[in-house]
Parts: structure tokens; C-alpha cells; sequence
């Protein structure tokens, strides 16, 4: 057991191992309340610091030209939260990484019917920097994908590159699952992943909490690592290390 995960680390170690890891909403501690889909201002600056010594912060765009980087990490984050806009960003361009955040498109309209700003609008997405931030797919109401079928999917998947691209987002075809969740029965999943190729996702996200190897070995059921608002940076560089804190 131990000798199979020193070979798998080994493995994760070089220029195949990749590390995405899963973010939502960014607050100030001072306004942070206790929540798992939320990272403090100041643990993620002390996260960043330790990322801009350690790795090498890359697109899914430019996955395919950076196979030979050591050390790549790809920082997700999920809805479009305006906080990541007024505390991310500037994260971001004082430490030169780069950040994919997944837009579902519908969350971003009713926050403009309602006059909210509880998510970036589109004219947000529009003025953010493409040098430090990627746009890629999150479907377009957030529904749970193991409970819809091929159809509704599929459906939920163009609208959400519609959307985008009638407000000319340009974005990534990549796609982070909704909570997670994806059809887990054999003959829907092959179905369902068909699909997915058939429109032209490249890849899919699932959570996993597991170190990846690029090229992936399923491309629609790619591991993030899940930070959280607990996590201590003993914990979060244990993440680092072995995607979980059990092994």
C-alpha cells in the first residue's frame, strides 16, 4: 500500500502531474462567515505565496503546450462570484498566477434581472484579464447532472455556450460538473460521455480530491482537490502534496 502511493507521487512528481484545485467564493476574514464554498482573503494570499514559489499556474486552454512544465497547478473557481472580482483579482495580478472560473450563465441573468451583485456580469467577464483568468463551462442553471437526462444535459450545455458567446465571452470547453455529480450508471455515463464529445467538451471535472496525470486518463472525469474555509496550511499544503488528508 505505502510502496503504491510513493509510486503514484513519484509519478505526480514530474512533468506529468497536474494539480487543479477547487475554489468558490473569496472574503475578507472579516466579513467571511463559516463555509466550506468560501477561502479568506488572507489564507488565500498565504496560499498563493506559497503556489508562486512552488508551482506553475496553467490554463486548461494550454495544457496540451505546457506538457513538459514541472509542477503545474491549475487554480478553478466555481459560479462567478463578483467577490472574485474585488478580492481575487487583485491576488492574481500581484502575484502573476492564473485562475479558471466557471460561469453558469443563468445564475449571471437573474442576478441581472434582479439587480443583484452577487455574481460578475457580463460586462465583468468581459473587462477581466485574459492573461491571468480563463472562462470555461459550468452549465447553464446549475442543475445536478446525475439527475437529468442525456437531453436535458445536453440542452443545459449549449445554452450555456450560447449564452457565452452571444455576449462574447470567449471561453474554454471545459466543464466543471455541478455539485460534483455526474451519471454513474455504466450505460448512461458511456451515453452520457458521448455526448459530452459529440459537442465538443474537451474535458470534465469532477471532485475526487486526487492528484491528475496529463494527458488525463479520463478526460471527463478529472479530479479537483477541494480547498476549504477550515483548511489549516498544514492541510492545505497536505493537499498539495496528496490531493487528500487521508490516504
Amino acid at each position: 500500500m505505502l510502496l503504491r502511493i510513493l509510486n503514484k507521487f513519484t509519478d505526480f512528481s514530474g512533468t506529468k502531474g497536474i494539480r487543479i484545485l477547487m475554489y468558490h467564493q473569496v472574503l475578507p476574514k472579516s466579513i467571511a462567515y463559516k463555509n466550506d464554498f468560501i477561502v479568506t482573503v488572507e489564507n488565500l494570499e498565504k496560499q498563493f505565496a506559497y503556489i508562486k514559489k512552488n508551482f506553475e499556474t496553467v490554463f486548461f486552454k494550454d495544457l496540451e503546450a505546457s506538457k513538459q512544465i514541472k509542477n503545474k497547478i491549475i487554480l478553478s473557481f466555481d459560479d462567478g462570484y463578483y467577490n472574485n472580482i474585488e478580492y481575487l483579482v487583485p491576488l492574481l495580478e500581484k502575484y502573476q498566477l492564473k485562475a479558471t472560473i466557471f460561469i453558469p450563465t443563468e445564475f449571471i441573468q437573474s442576478n441581472i434581472k434582479e439587480g443583484n451583485k452577487i455574481y460578475m456580469d457580463f460586462d465583468d467577464l468581459k473587462s477581466l484579464d485574459s492573461h491571468l483568468i480563463e472562462i470555461a463551462l459550468h452549465s447553464h442553471s446549475h442543475r445536478n447532472f446525475s439527475q437529468l437526462s442525456i437531453d436535458e444535459s445536453e440542452g443545459e450545455l449549449l445554452e450555456n455556450m450560447k449564452v457565452l458567446e452571444q455576449n462574447a465571452i470567449p471561453f474554454t470547453k471545459v466543464f466543471a460538473y455541478p455539485y460534483g455529480k455526474f451519471p454513474k450508471d455504466k450505460k448512461l455515463k458511456k451515453e452520457f460521455f458521448a455526448m459530452l464529445e459529440r459537442i465538443g467538451i474537451v474535458s470534465a471535472l469532477r471532485i475526487g480530491n486526487n492528484i491528475e496525470a496529463y494527458p488525463f486518463k479520463n478526460q471527463y472525469e478529472v479530479n479537483r482537490i477541494d480547498i476549504k474555509y477550515g483548511d489549516s496550511f498544514k492541510v492545505f499544503k497536505w493537499k498539495l502534496k496528496f490531493g487528500k488528508t487521508k490516504l
